[in-house]
C-alpha cells in the first residue's frame, strides 16, 4: 500500500506526455487540401493566400478553435515552424544564378534598390508607430523581399514570437492579395508597356503566387519578366537573414545587450536553400524533378502558412489593427512607388 501510495504520488507530480502532433498536422493537410481546391476553382486566389485565410477563419470557428487552441496546437506549431523551413530550402530551386544574370545589371541594380528602400522604410515605420515586438522586422522582411516566406525565415533565425509571425503574415497576405485587383487597373493610367508591368509587379509584390496571378492578366511576355524580377527578391533571401542574425548578435554583444538574442549569421535551412540554388544553377537537376520539388514546396509552405494563420487572434489584432493597417498601407506606397520608378529608370 506504502509503495502504491508512493506510485500514486509521483504520477501526480510527474510532467505530462509530450503533445501529439498528429491531430494538428492532419487540420493542416484539411486545410491545404482545401486552399488547393479553392485555387482550382478560383486560379485568381493563390493557394497560399487561400491557406492563410483559411487557417485564420479555423482559429475562430467555434467547433475548430477548440480543436486549433487544444489537442491540435502542438501539430499547428510544428507545421508553422518546421515545414515552413523545409518550404524555404526547397523555394531555392526556383532560382538560378544564370536567370537572374539575366537580366541585366541595370535590372539587378533596381532590384536592390527596391529592396533596400522597402526594408530599412517600413522596418523604421514600423517602429515610428510604436508597433509591439518584431512586427516591424517581420512586416518590412514581407514587403521588400517574398511574403509569407520570408517572414517564416527571418522569425525563424531571430526566435521571434509566433504571435508577431502570424500578424505579419496575414497583413503582408491581405496586401498583395488586394494587389492582384489593384495592379491591373493602373497599367493604362501609369503608362507602362507589358514588359514595364511586368517587371513592376515582379519588384513590388510579395508572394510568387501573387506576382503570377497579378502579372498574367497583361499576357505572356509580361509574366515572364515579372517571375525573373521576383525571383530576384527572393536571391536576396539569405544575405537579408545574415544581415539581421548578424546586426543581432551585435546588438547582444554590446554592454547591456539582450542575452539570448545571438542566432547563427546562416541558419542551417537558409544555408539549404543556397545550396538549392547552386543545384538549380548547374543544370543538372530534370525538369520533371523540379516539378515535383515546386508542388512539394507549395504545399509545405501552405501548411506552414496554415499553421501561423490559427496562431492570429482577431480581437487582440483589432486592439492594434489600426497601427498595422497603417503600416501596410505606407509600405504599399513604398514599395510600389520606388518600384515604379526603378522601372521607369531602367526603362
Amino acid at each position: 500500500m506504502a509503495l502504491l501510495g508512493q506510485r500514486q504520488q509521483i504520477s501526480a507530480v510527474a510532467p505530462p506526455g509530450r503533445p501529439r502532433p498528429l491531430p494538428g498536422l492532419a487540420l493542416a493537410a484539411l486545410g491545404v487540401t482545401v486552399a488547393s481546391v479553392t485555387h482550382a476553382l478560383i486560379p485568381a486566389v493563390p493557394m497560399l493566400t487561400a491557406a492563410v485565410v483559411l487557417g485564420l477563419v479555423a482559429a475562430h470557428v467555434p467547433g475548430v478553435r477548440a480543436v486549433v487552441r487544444g489537442p491540435g496546437k502542438a501539430g499547428l506549431s510544428l507545421a508553422g515552424k518546421r515545414l515552413m523551413r523545409l518550404g524555404i530550402v526547397l523555394l531555392g530551386l526556383k532560382l538560378s544564378l544564370d536567370d537572374v544574370l539575366g537580366l541585366g545589371w541595370a535590372t539587378v541594380l533596381m532590384v536592390l534598390g527596391v529592396v533596400a528602400a522597402t526594408f530599412f522604410g517600413t522596418w523604421w515605420l514600423g517602429r515610428r508607430m510604436g508597433l509591439p515586438g518584431d512586427q516591424p522586422l517581420l512586416i518590412a522582411t514581407g514587403y521588400a523581399i517574398c511574403g509569407a516566406s520570408a517572414i517564416g525565415a527571418v522569425s525563424e533565425a531571430t526566435e521571434s514570437e509566433e504571435r508577431d509571425a502570424a500578424v505579419s503574415v496575414a497583413l503582408v497576405t491581405l496586401c498583395g492579395t488586394l494587389a492582384i485587383a489593384v495592379l491591373p487597373l493602373m497599367q493604362g493610367p501609369l503608362g507602362l508597356s507589358d514588359a514595364e508591368f511586368g517587371r513592376w509587379v515582379g519588384a513590388g509584390v510579395h508572394d510568387v503566387g501573387q506576382v503570377v496571378a497579378t502579372a498574367q492578366t497583361a499576357g505572356p511576355g509580361a509574366l515572364g519578366d515579372a517571375v525573373l524580377v521576383k525571383l530576384m527578391r527572393v536571391a536576396m533571401l539569405a544575405p537579408l537573414v545574415a544581415g539581421v542574425a548578424f546586426a543581432l548578435r551585435a546588438r547582444a554583444a554590446a554592454p547591456g545587450g539582450a542575452a539570448g538574442r545571438r542566432p547563427p549569421l546562416l541558419p542551417l535551412f537558409v544555408a539549404g536553400f543556397v545550396g538549392m540554388v547552386a543545384v538549380r544553377s548547374t543544370g543538372w537537376v530534370p525538369g520533371s524533378v523540379l516539378d515535383l520539388a515546386g508542388h512539394a514546396q507549395e504545399l509545405l509552405l501552405a501548411a506552414a502558412l496554415f499553421g501561423l494563420g490559427s496562431v492570429v487572434d482577431l480581437p487582440s489584432l483589432i486592439r492594434t489593427g489600426g497601427r498595422v493597417a497603417a503600416l501596410g498601407v505606407c509600405a504599399w506606397v513604398v514599395v510600389a512607388g520606388v518600384s515604379y520608378g526603378g522601372v521607369r529608370l531602367v526603362g
